[in-house]
């Protein structure tokens, strides 16, 4: 999810390097599911391209981390995906001071889809609740709670979030999932958002009687970017509600989650939420090329509407994101 120029906004010189290494969230008594996560950081140790999967990242592996970062940024994955797909926007961050916390969901990756498994309303708590988790180790964690930068308001934390992944930052941020939603929305626009509504499974029970879903909501974070976002699920009462910045990118052409159902419905029900249209793109324009076929519901995850290029917009957006979250968390706390 001819407006992406060759020209860049001006932003934060870019004088440190991507360093990286793994984390993990443990088990706990309340949680049976480890977390894996893909951690990024500012360091001055030299990057070198590094094939992981069928992503190549530019990172120095296990090297030094700064001893100060501008702020925790987490990343949370589409469903079926996985904590490396977001490398080339993790590397900016990280390059422009921010440590990057790009997390596996468990039950919804490339390898495990049994959240798919548990009741509906499971899907809409267990995933912010995820990032929440990742939140607590990392600001718990001798290692890396001290150079995390702090204000008044406390340890200066954002999240981006990528189709179900968009859903999850914006319910940290406030937004309301209600089942009955969207079952209205298919039951009504199935023909119009046909791989969504092919995709959703129905309820055990009718939608009137799940129970509310609990709020999600995660006061730490204090910013949100959501790309090409699910949203149908959103109430606008919830949506209105949202008081910190959000910024949401639509993809023109996206025929998974179509924008007019999903991103445009939370950017014009979000007071304080910037978005923009990216022209000619699918779903898929935000994820770095994999070098091997991906297959999804909406095909390969490696195409592109004709003429559009993907490298440009991610050149774009590894300049914008980092302006955004600099925009929030000055450089002086």
């Amino acid at each position: 999810m001819a407006i992406i120029g060759l020209s860049l906004p001006s932003g934060a010189a870019m004088a440190d390097e991507a360093g990286w290494r793994q984390f993990t969230v443990p088990v706990s008594p309340s949680n049976a599911e480890v977390i894996p996560v893909a951690l990024y950081y500012p360091t001055q140790a030299t990057p070198r391209a590094i094939a992981m999967g069928p992503f190549t990242l530019n990172v120095a592996i296990q090297a030094s981390p700064n001893e100060k970062f501008r702020g925790l940024i987490v990343v949370s994955h589409g469903t079926g995906g996985s904590e490396l797909g977001h490398s080339s926007l993790a590397e900016a961050l990280a390059k422009r001071g921010y440590l990057v916390a790009a997390l596996r969901h468990p039950g919804d990756n490339w390898q495990d889809r049994s959240l798919w498994s548990k009741p509906p309303e499971r899907y809409f708590i267990e995933r912010p609740a995820q990032v929440s988790r990742v939140i607590d180790a990392l600001l718990g964690d001798p290692a890396w709670k001290d150079r995390i930068a702090a204000d008044a308001q406390g340890p200066r934390i954002g999240a981006i979030g990528h189709s179900a992944g968009g859903y999850t930052v914006i319910a940290l941020a406030g937004g309301q999932a209600d089942l009955l939603r969207i079952a209205e929305h298919c039951r009504d626009n199935a023909a119009a958002d046909p791989i969504f509504c092919g995709m959703r499974r129905q309820p055990a029970q009718p939608p009137q009687a799940v129970q509310s879903i609990a709020p999600t909501t995660d006061k730490r974070v204090r910013a949100v970017v959501a790309l090409a976002p699910f949203g149908a699920a959103f109430t606008a009462s919830s949506l209105a509600e949202i008081k910190i910045p959000a910024l949401i990118y639509a993809a023109e052409l996206d025929r998974w989650l179509v924008p007019r159902f999903h991103a445009d419905w939370i950017a014009l029900n979000t007071p304080r939420a910037k978005s923009h249209q990216v022209r000619n793109a699918g779903h898929f324009a935000f994820l770095d090329p994999p070098s091997v076929p991906i297959p999804t519901p909406d095909g390969d995850a490696r195409a592109d509407p004709p003429g559009f290029d993907r490298r440009a917009l991610l050149a774009r957006l590894q300049v914008e994101l980092p302006d955004f979250f600099d925009a929030v968390f000055p450089a002086q706390p």
